[in-house]
């Protein structure tokens, strides 16, 4: 067996034991964290403590020395930071560390795996690439779907507010019935925000916050509602009433635009990813075939500009179907 095939060996392992590793940290970490709050909740007057090292398996230790190392670097903390955010709106139960070493470890499995069925480095590379921007647009199209689901149970979530105004509870209590009587997204979030300020943390904190996890639109508009209202005053109740009947129209007309720019939606899609898999299909079939355009200057020159001119045209597609309502 050849050096090269025992080293590719070895680094899929390895990748596979870092998946492995994530997997258990991740879900073991959530079991842990439920754990120690339920015995705080029960002690009186008990302080928080920390999990102790003691707790967790060799694997995971392993996994959270990693995750301390890498936020030493700056580039890490930037990516961890973006991830954190997007990890949030799409209500994914992991860490920002944890998911940006898992992706890492699953685009060098891939690009092993690849790299060692074709033997060839470049559908390597390819592959690997490949399962990062998966991950990435996995994790944007659940952040996608769910802000979708809460934009449509805020219509719903306004006037459960509004009746609960008008039958004398207070601001705090009509929070709380939409964590009780609508599903989630939108009563999870409710219900953390209402959390907050049972907790003691002022309202317009709590409503910030919430605004900054869920990243609506629509949501903005009734934060910005309530905070002018508590400063000026006025019937809430029928200032939440107006702003539902506002969203609901902008929802039909969202709607009828999403259906008038559908074929331009999927041409877009057509046009971005018809490439990529012409290409993929003829290194493989035809190893040769595409060799000249990443082995020659004239090769790469005619790629980069096919890739510019690509990606020009998505973002000008875009650009024509995205209406702004």
């Amino acid at each position: 067996m050849s050096s090269e095939l025992v080293s590719l060996l070895f680094l899929i392992f390895g990748s596979c034991s870092l998946l492995v590793i994530g997997f258990q940290y991740s879900v073991g970490g959530q079991n842990r964290e439920l754990s120690r709050r339920l015995k705080n909740m029960n002690r009186e007057n008990a302080q928080p403590e920390p999990v102790s090292s003691s707790t967790l398996t060799p694997s995971q230790r392993l996994l959270a020395s990693v995750s301390r190392s890498a936020i030493k670097f700056g580039l890490f903390n930037r990516l961890a930071r973006v991830a954190e955010k997007n990890l949030s709106g799409a209500d994914i139960p992991l860490k920002s560390e944890e998911y940006i070493i898992l992706t890492a470890g699953a685009s060098l499995l891939a690009g092993l795996l690849a790299a060692l069925i074709a033997m060839n480095i470049y559908h390597g590379m390819l592959f690997g690439l490949l399962a990062v921007l998966f991950s990435i647009i996995w994790v944007k199209n659940a952040k996608t779907r769910r802000l979708a689901k809460f934009n449509a149970q805020i219509g719903d979530a306004l006037v459960i507010m509004s009746n609960s105004l008008r039958s004398g509870f207070s601001f705090l209590q009509a929070m709380d019935m939409v964590r009780k009587e609508l599903p989630n997204p939108i009563a999870r979030e409710f219900g953390r925000t209402f959390q907050e300020m049972n907790l003691g943390t002022q309202t317009e904190y709590a409503l910030e916050n919430l605004n900054a996890r869920v990243g609506s639109e629509d949501l903005e508009l009734v934060i910005t509602a309530v905070m002018i209202q508590r400063q000026l005053g006025g019937n809430l109740a029928e200032i939440l009433d107006n702003i539902a009947n506002t969203i609901r129209e902008r929802i039909r007309i969202k709607g009828e635009i999403k259906t008038l720019t559908a074929q331009g939606k999927m041409s877009g899609i057509v046009i971005g990813v018809l490439p990529l898999v012409l290409a993929g299909v003829l290194s493989i079939m035809s190893p040769d075939y595409l060799r000249p355009l990443i082995t020659t200057p004239m090769g790469m020159g005619m790629l980069a500009a096919a890739l510019a001119l690509e990606l020009l045209g998505i973002l000008l597609i875009r650009k024509i179907i995205n209406i702004n309502v």
